[in-house]
């Protein structure tokens, strides 16, 4: 007899499957779309807008699109759940697309970095930043690539909340342009050099002096 169940349920797709998450934090609403702490959906709209891309919306999850580059395919989303929530957004990407955690990149405001600074780390503590500690929490593991982001510590003692939750001045603007390409160019340099690689670039700057050639590839293979 045929299971009619099994004839009409839709199949998974072979799309539905990525390498890399990369996932920009943020909270969502028009009041906090330019604020500080949103700098990771600010730097994730910089690249869907280059790489000529449309978002999706999952209503519980948040807004997601799916892209080649390289030779890698790589979901790029902005967690819907608010802040201290992103690891649900996370733990529900990384299943759906198959994704070890291990190849889960968080884009994060960082106040004790001066803004058009980013940093790559892989693991550690949420070190105050409520969305990775509910990454940490949702999946289990710490075992994640950060790349945080320079937001400036322009703020008296006791008032870091309402800081992170405020706009960016007008003469910090071309820092964030900038902040926003090193970001795009940090996502490159992991999927074309291994995040080991990567880290090293992007921490000591090298990745934007000027080359004579073309960088070597690194043997690293952790992103797969």
């Amino acid at each position: 007899m045929i299971n009619l169940k099994n004839l009409f349920e839709k199949k998974p797709e072979t799309s539905d499957k990525a390498d890399l998450i990369f996932a920009g934090l943020g909270n969502p609403g028009a009041k906090y779309a330019s604020t500080r702490h949103n700098i990771g959906w600010i730097c994730l709209d910089y690249i869907i807008d280059n790489l000529g891309l449309s978002l999706k919306l999952n209503k519980t999850y948040g807004y997601y699109a799916l892209a080649d580059i390289k030779d890698k395919k790589v979901l790029l989303i902005k967690p819907t759940t608010f802040m201290n929530a992103s690891g649900e957004a996370i733990r529900y990407f990384a299943a759906r697309y198959k994704v070890n955690y291990s190849n889960v990149v968080a884009v994060v405001d960082e106040y004790n970095f001066p803004v058009s600074k980013i940093h790559l780390k892989r693991g550690g503590s949420g070190g105050g930043h409520n969305g990775i500690s509910s990454i940490i929490d949702e999946t289990g593991t710490d075992q994640f690539l950060r790349l945080r982001c320079g937001i400036g510590k322009n703020f008296l003692p006791g008032a870091m909340v309402e800081y992170v939750l405020s706009n960016f001045n007008d003469d910090e603007i071309p820092d964030l342009e900038l902040t926003q390409k090193k970001v795009f160019d940090a996502l490159n340099s992991i999927i074309e050099l291994g995040d080991i690689r990567a880290m090293s670039e992007i921490n000591s700057g090298r990745l934007w002096l000027p080359q004579d050639s073309e960088p070597t590839k690194s043997d690293d293979k952790s992103i797969t």
